[in-house]
């Protein structure tokens, strides 16, 4: 009987410094302005349907959000890394962010990312009014334009 008396002791103690933990941050939300705004947070929230009166939260989530984001970046950059000092070629050590090393890292966080098909032949950037027939395409280099 004393040791679950004890024990029941301890688990107080225990909630009690967790409802402190997250009193304090709490408290340290409503100081903190993450990188990513609570309008825009706000704004996906509710797009997935979840809805908060509490400002805190909007800025837990940003928090939350922004760290994972700086994850990625950081993973990407060691991507990145390992590809110039892998390349003995390249006397330049710049590093780049390319498709392949941010797809690398995304991976790991179980994102996967695909690069869609061509789209097909260029638009161009004319649009064309109600009735009026389309542009004629651009002329190839070296070829006498159309008339």
């Amino acid at each position: 009987d004393f040791r679950l008396l004890l024990m029941a002791d301890s688990e107080a103690e225990e909630a009690e410094k967790t409802r402190k933990e997250v009193e304090a941050l709490l408290t340290a939300l409503d100081k903190f302005h993450p990188t990513i705004p609570d309008a825009v947070t706000d704004y996906y929230l509710r797009k997935t349907g979840f809805q908060t009166s509490d400002p805190r939260v909007t800025r837990a989530i940003s928090l939350a959000a922004q760290k994972f984001i700086a994850d990625i970046a950081h993973d990407a950059l060691q991507q990145s890394r390992l590809r110039v000092e892998s390349d003995k070629r390249n006397k330049e050590r710049r590093f780049v962010l390319t498709s392949p090393d941010l797809q690398a890292s995304l991976r790991t966080y179980g994102v996967h990312v695909m690069k869609p098909e061509t789209l097909g032949p260029t638009q161009t950037s004319q649009t064309v009014a109600a009735g009026a027939a389309p542009a004629q395409p651009a002329a190839a280099v070296g070829e006498a334009p159309k008339q």
